[in-house]
């Protein structure tokens, strides 16, 4: 073979190279989708039912990736990944991760006894009351409508490519777990219209919290303070309690 030819182990590495391209100082990004988006909900926990068992190491070289050894650069690595892996296509745009059918992929890093290690991100918060409707309406409520926990041990004793993905859960809140998030974030939505959004503590609500989502300056937005005038201040996100994920996980589960 000459020096110029290229066989399919080199276009391989490339590609693999290149969907896992990113800044020195930045957090890995993979490519788009691997697979086409699911068709329906059994057709995505089916998907689901195959990953159950695998490392991250087996589940990204199915996809000519490898797992970065350094996890400072692995900010994001795994939902990425599985979101590659399952066909999901929303990105960072605001819609469910699986859009056709409407459903909202979370990744649960978790301890050796099953239980949550961190609370979960869900959306970005509004900084002035002036964007905020009903809670029916809210993205909040919208991104919880229909969820697909998948647990992934987070054990720091394992290198992440040891890692293994657990057994996925399909779930929607139940009647009283919707009307404990909605008395939460109407408490917290309700500070951020009378422009107390800095005085709102991460220990404010039972199951939904607010966060900062930034820790620098540069990275503040314009909000409105008490008098109504224009202020800034960092960008806020809901979370997810880690009792919350822990309660459903146990449910179901155990």
């Amino acid at each position: 073979m000459s020096r110029g030819t290229r066989n399919d182990s080199d276009r391989r590495l490339d590609e693999a190279g290149s969907a896992l391209a990113a800044p020195d100082d930045g957090p890995l990004k993979l490519a788009a989708p691997a697979v086409a988006p699911p068709r329906s909900e059994a057709e995505l926990l089916s998907r689901v039912d195959a990953l159950a068992g695998s490392t991250l190491a087996e589940l990204a070289g199915r996809h000519g990736l490898a797992v970065p050894a350094d996890q400072r650069r692995a900010k994001g690595f795994v939902g990425e990944l599985i979101e590659r892996a399952l066909g999901a296509t929303a990105g960072s745009r605001p819609v469910p991760d699986f859009e056709a059918i409407g459903v909202e992929l979370k990744t649960l890093p978790v301890r050796a006894d099953g239980s949550p290690t961190e609370s979960t991100y869900v959306c970005v918060a509004p900084v002035e009351g002036s964007t905020i409707g009903r809670w029916s309406d809210s993205p909040v409520r919208r991104k919880l409508n229909r969820v697909l926990w998948l647990p992934v041990q987070a054990d720091p004793h394992l290198a992440l490519s040891e890692r293994q993905i657990g057994s996925g859960l399909l779930w929607s809140p139940s009647p009283d777990e919707d009307a404990e998030l909605r008395a939460d974030w109407e408490e917290i939505v309700e500070q951020i219209v009378l422009g107390r959004i800095d005085r709102i503590s991460a220990h404010q609500g039972r199951w939904l919290q607010l966060r900062p989502k930034a820790a620098n300056a540069s990275a503040r937005r314009w909000g409105v303070d008490e008098t109504g005038a224009r202020t800034r201040t960092l960008p806020r996100g809901f979370y997810l309690r880690s009792s919350f994920t822990r309660s459903i996980l146990r449910l179901h589960f155990i």
